[in-house]
């Protein structure tokens, strides 16, 4: 059984359970230039503080054991650290010639930590989803408001970019592509495009993708203009066995989104919302109970088949999230009759 099919089987049977945020969990390690740094950058010429994506090289022991947290609040499906891991966003340190390395330790500190877990859960099943994120470059949108005609990077870049990444995910062993918080369409099918070019290339079994959007505000649209329907239809192509929201929003400003993509999609819904909004102070507010009541009256509905939780969320949100889960039946797929 390929592991799209494997999946399928377990998202007609249960609501899925997505990971909670992976910065909010470094922040709370408290670490420093040198801890960023380790050994192999010691002498980097930049400040790296703040490269989250770098600690799977120079603290692969926190990684592990943040992903281990969230498998056990009860996790099915855990992320790479690997949000900013590719090439164009990693310039921003200078360090493009480790796009691949970072991605390859992302993925052996993600698998550690379901091999841990499974030693402990016999028959476990746990997926480890490879973190695509949107990159630090838009493909529709300018940088300068004199010149909107005008773009930061190309197409091809991207592709290029999505590409080395890709690569390293799925050679170290990832079960699923993850090609999240989009905010430029064109951005993500740049993504989209690099997958398949990857699978192309490699003739290997292709691995299932799930895409996940962010509405920006309360438009209704992502940053680059798009409705949901417009997004959903734009994205279709990948034949996802999942799309959905993550992001931007906490889970009651996304109820009404939710429920829209619910009627729309053709394939199993993802929400992965924010701890609520930021406070004054940039922080999260929202209680574990608080977060779970909200996307349980999601499944109540049966708008969704996958949940978890994004920006300012925490293993006990997590947990709190799939025992709630864990009364509901997953959103049923509407049939597709072909004319």
């Amino acid at each position: 059984m390929t592991k799209r099919e494997t999946l399928l089987n377990l998202l007609a049977n249960k609501i899925l359970i997505i990971d909670g945020a992976m910065g909010t969990m470094i922040q709370c390690y408290k670490l420093e230039e040198a801890d960023y740094r380790g050994e192999q950058f010691k002498n980097w010429h930049l400040d790296v503080k703040g490269n989250n994506d770098m600690l799977c090289i120079t603290q692969p022991q926190i990684i592990q054991a943040i992903h281990r947290e969230y498998l056990d609040a009860g996790a099915d499906i855990i992320e790479t650290n690997t949000f900013n891991a590719q090439k164009v966003s990693l310039a921003d340190y200078e360090m493009e010639a480790y796009a691949d390395e970072v991605n390859r330790a992302a993925v052996k500190a993600a698998r550690a930590a379901v091999d841990s877990y499974k030693a402990d859960h016999p028959g476990a099943q746990k997926f480890v989803a490879g973190a695509i994120g949107p990159m630090n470059k838009t493909l529709s949108l300018s940088p300068d408001v004199n010149n909107p005609g005008y773009r930061a990077i190309t197409f091809d870049e991207v592709a290029d970019a999505y590409y080395e990444q890709i690569k390293a995910l799925v050679e170290e062993g990832v079960d699923i592509l993850l090609v999240e918080t989009i905010f430029d369409t064109l951005n993500a099918k740049a993504a989209v495009y690099a997958i398949e070019k990857y699978f192309n290339d490699t003739k290997i079994e292709k691995l299932p993708v799930m895409i996940s959007g962010t509405i920006t505000d309360a438009s209704g649209r992502t940053l680059s203009g798009q409705t949901l329907e417009a997004f959903y239809v734009s994205m279709m192509h990948a034949n996802p066995i999942s799309i959905g929201l993550n992001c931007a929003l906490g889970a009651e400003q996304m109820r009404p989104h939710i429920e829209e993509l619910a009627q729309l999609a053709a394939c199993n819904v993802s929400a992965y919302p924010n701890a609520g909004l930021p406070n004054a102070m940039g922080e999260y507010d929202e209680t574990p109970e608080q977060t779970a009541a909200i996307v349980g009256s999601f499944a109540q509905n049966g708008w969704i088949n996958l949940v978890g939780g994004c920006c300012g969320t925490t293993p006990p949100h997590i947990e709190a999230i799939a025992k709630e889960m864990s009364k509901y039946q997953p959103r049923e797929l509407p049939e597709v009759v072909l004319a």
